[in-house]
This record gives C-alpha cells, structure tokens and sequence, in this order.
C-alpha cells in the first residue's frame, strides 16, 4: 500500500481541485452513494475526483495509465483507507491548529504562483464558488490524518537501548554521527595467483605505510597493484561495503581480503576522529515551590499563599523548610523542593523564563504557569555536555524512522479489515467479481 507524502500530495490536491469539475461539493444531480464506511458514505463524485487526481499525478510522472477497472479500484481503496481514518480522526477529536492550517494552505498557494492567501481564494472561486473552502478543508483533514498516523504509528515503534547501541557502532550510525576516518587503501587486480599476492600485500600493508613501495614490489606483468592514501573522510563518503569493514577496525589495522568484481582490496585503518562539535548545554540546579488551586483552594487563596511564601522567604526563612511544608509538588517538596538540574526544554515555556532569568542564589518572584504558582529559585548553572545524549536522541529518530513506513502500512492494513465496509457498486466490489 503506497502512502502518498504530504507534500507531493498538497501540491497534487490544489492541481485536481482546480481543474476537476468533478468535486464533492458540485456533485450532479444524480450521485449517488457507491460505498459505505463506518458512519460515512463515498459518493461517485469523490470516486470521479479520486481518479482525476491519480490520473493526474500519473500523468505527471509520464507513466502509463492502468486500465479503468483497475484505476477505479485503486482509488476506491484510497477513499475507503482515506475515509476509515478520517473516522478515527473524529473519534481522537484531533483537530490542526488555525496556524497551521494558514501555513499548510500558503505553502499550496504559493506552489500555484499566488502572492498572498487572498488572491488564491479569488482564483479559485473564480472557476467555482466554493473551491477555496473545499480544498482549506482538504488539507485540514490531511493534516489532521498525518497527525493520527503520527500517534498511532509511532506508539508501536519499540527501540531499545541495545538497538540504539548496536545502530551507533554501524557505518551509518558513524556517519549520522559525522566521524571521520584516515584510510589507506590497496587494490590488487590481475589473473595470476590473485589471493597470494593479495595476502602478501595485506601483510606490507600492516607493516607499512609506504604505498609507493608496496606497488612497485608486488606489481608484476600478470598483477596490477594501486594503493592510495584516502585521506580523512566521512564515512558516508565511502562505499557501503568497504565502510562496514573499515567500521569494525582499531587503528593500525587492515580488513580481511574484500573480494568484488574489479579485483581484491584491502584497506587499513590509521586514525579513527570523533564529530569534534559537543553539544554543550546550559543546566540549572533549581528548586521551587508550588501553590495549586483545587476544589478547596481558590485561585484567589493560591495567590494569596504564594505571596505570604514568598514574603517570608525574602525575610530570611529556609527555602527547603518551607517547600517541604507547602508546597502541592510532592516529589519535589520531600526533597526541600529541589528539581536537580534543569535542562532547556523539559519545564513548561513560563517555568523555563523565569529560571533561565533568576540569577544564582537569588529567588523568583511569584509566576504562574498551567500548573499554578510558583516561586523558583537558582542554586548553581553549569555548562554540561550532552552530546551522547544528543546522539541517542539521533539514532532513535533514524530508527524510528526505518521504521515508521512498515508500521504505517501494517497499521493501515489492521484499520481497514476492522472497518465496516459496504460497496454498493457490485462493478467496484472485489470479493464479488474474483
């Protein structure tokens, strides 16, 4: 089952809204329902406009149309799949954002040639009152569908750290990690006694470094030997099959004899180099007290207490005392209300102001977030490196990544067979025309 990418498909989806007169929202007279999904129905005129748009983007690619048995079937199967999703979206009451539906419909109008949101209405109204809406209410039910895959997919994605570890040690874990290598590499081609010549040259080449010296000696009439010094590179810009040889080496020493069509190569290994970039972040030792509202705390009350805190705190009281004793955060307050260290991007947007802007050893003033008020205080900064961190983080993504396509299809697939499904069109119905 092919998934067509978002953004190929907001561009295909503008072009057939633009140019079918075959859409939803103008069905003739005479449509009618040809399938049932769920709680909601497929018309003929979303199957016509279905096959306009593979048509299209078929024609786009110069390639064949299938016969139309054949197309009417496969876009049926989109709109069944298409349809069974937007089932699940109203169930997940999953709804994109005006800003990001504004950004969504930009990137489609400027893909037509059109300046402003505005002027892209106006052109496609002119062909047919209406368009505009219909294709903004398109692409709202696009991203709201990516949205659900993105929950639904990625909740059976499972990495381990084992498979983050053994990923990093690959050549396209060292690559993603932009470590370099310093190779030097042997090639041996010819017809006579091939292996034994290339065995001896693999032992010079432990032995030695000179290049120049190791062709001249084992270069006969019947052997050709080319070695040369490939100097710091990425792994990424070395063939695959010579990487993961060279990935498994120490420094000093040569793969076993890599036999392809061209000839033997053997390669050595002098000097292995690590990204030399750190991911260096800031960290906050911070500990803070909170003041919750609750069914017995007014958020009057809540205010009223976390000034009365905060005015006994500038009087000199213990910061820990009194966190332990008031404060609604209890893994914290057992602890005089310490948070350890603090990176970027783990508390909420008005926590992190407030203590990336209280200086060390000094107390906040009260600030309320979603959770209530709070008072925070700094008790040291330090700069901490991350980098491993950073990289594991990395490795999940591309693995979940590797990933994510077999388990949205296998996802897709289980979404469709629990479907209720009713074709009324026996012409369009699989089971009944096998």
């Amino acid at each position: 089952m092919k998934i067509i990418p978002l953004k190929q498909f907001f561009k295909a989806t503008a072009l057939a809204l633009a140019l079918s007169s075959s859409m939803s929202i103008f069905a003739q007279s005479t449509d009618e329902v040809i399938a049932v999904v769920d709680n909601s129905v497929i018309l003929k005129s979303d199957l016509e406009q279905s096959i306009a748009e593979i048509t299209q983007q078929l024609n786009a690619q110069k390639k064949p149309l299938p016969p139309a048995q054949y197309l009417q079937q496969q876009a049926l199967d989109q709109l069944i799949i298409r349809q069974a999703q937007l089932e699940q979206v109203k169930r997940y009451n999953i709804k994109p954002n005006e800003k990001e539906l504004n950004e969504a419909v930009s990137k489609v109008a400027q893909q037509s040639g059109s300046k402003s949101l505005e002027a892209f209405q106006q052109k496609l109204d002119a062909m047919a009152p209406g368009t505009y809406e219909s294709l903004r209410n398109r692409i709202a039910e696009d991203l709201a569908i990516n949205r659900l895959r993105q929950q639904m997919v990625m909740s059976r994605i499972k990495i381990s750290d084992q498979d983050v570890e053994n990923f990093l040690k690959t050549p396209q874990g060292q690559a993603a990690l932009g470590n370099q290598v310093h190779v030097l590499h042997a090639r041996i081609s010819g017809e006579k006694e091939l292996s034994k010549v290339a065995k001896q040259v693999q032992t010079a080449l432990k032995n030695s470094n000179d290049l120049t010296a190791i062709d001249q000696k084992f270069t006969t009439n019947g052997i050709k030997v080319e070695s040369a010094d490939m100097g710091l590179r990425n792994l990424s810009e070395i063939p695959s099959e010579l990487a993961a040889r060279v990935s498994a080496l120490q420094v000093g020493q040569t793969t076993d004899l890599i036999q392809v069509k061209d000839g033997i190569h053997v390669l050595k290994l002098l000097e292995r180099k690590g990204a030399e970039q750190k991911a260096l972040v800031p960290q906050y030792a911070t500990r803070h007290i909170l003041i919750q509202p609750s069914e017995v705390v007014s958020p009057e009350n809540a205010k009223q207490q976390i000034d009365s805190i905060y005015n006994r705190l500038k009087a000199g009281e213990d910061f820990a005392v009194l966190a332990s004793t008031f404060s609604n955060d209890s893994g914290s307050a057992r602890d005089g209300g310490s948070l350890g260290w603090v990176s970027p991007g783990v508390m909420v947007g008005e926590f992190e102001t407030q203590m990336k802007n209280t200086p060390v050893g000094e107390i906040s003033k009260p600030f309320q977030t979603q959770f209530g008020w709070h008072i925070l205080q700094v008790t040291d900064v330090r700069q901490q490196d991350m980098t491993r961190e950073y990289q594991e983080r990395m490795a999940r993504q591309i693995l979940g990544e590797r990933q994510f396509d077999a388990e949205l299809d296998s996802w897709l697939r289980e979404l469709r067979s629990n479907a209720f499904v009713e074709i009324k069109d026996p012409a369009l119905d699989r089971k009944k025309n096998k």
